[in-house]
């Protein structure tokens, strides 16, 4: 099987491990170091994009964005679970992060089953 499989379907792609989504994580900026251990026990690789608030207020957070198939989500939750720290964590579609970043609107065509 090639790595590339991949199939485009009106409002996602999806590979043999479902869905490919976007994973974002905010946590606290002294708390990165601890996510990114956390996230190290995952059993496929990650290659995040790390974002850094400005400023210095009590409300700043520090982003981690990756993308992940659907299949490896229970993974990324069970590494937060078993974590000292607090985090937030969003998942979307690839496609639908794909589109927003042309500035498209997603094709609403075909919606995703539920």
């Amino acid at each position: 099987m090639s790595v590339w499989q991949c199939t485009a379907t009106a409002s996602s792609l999806s590979g043999s491990e479902g869905e490919l989504v976007s994973v974002s994580i905010s946590v606290d900026p002294r708390d990165l170091e601890g996510l990114l251990e956390a996230l190290a026990h995952t059993d496929f690789p990650i290659n995040p994009q790390i974002y850094h608030a400005d400023g210095h207020s009590a409300q700043a957070r520090t982003t981690v964005e990756f993308p992940a198939y659907a299949g490896g989500l229970p993974q990324v939750r069970n590494a937060l679970a078993g974590s000292s720290f607090e985090a937030a964590i969003r998942v979307s579609g690839m496609l639908e992060e794909l589109q927003a970043l042309l500035g498209q609107e997603p094709d609403r065509r075909d919606p995703k089953p539920a």
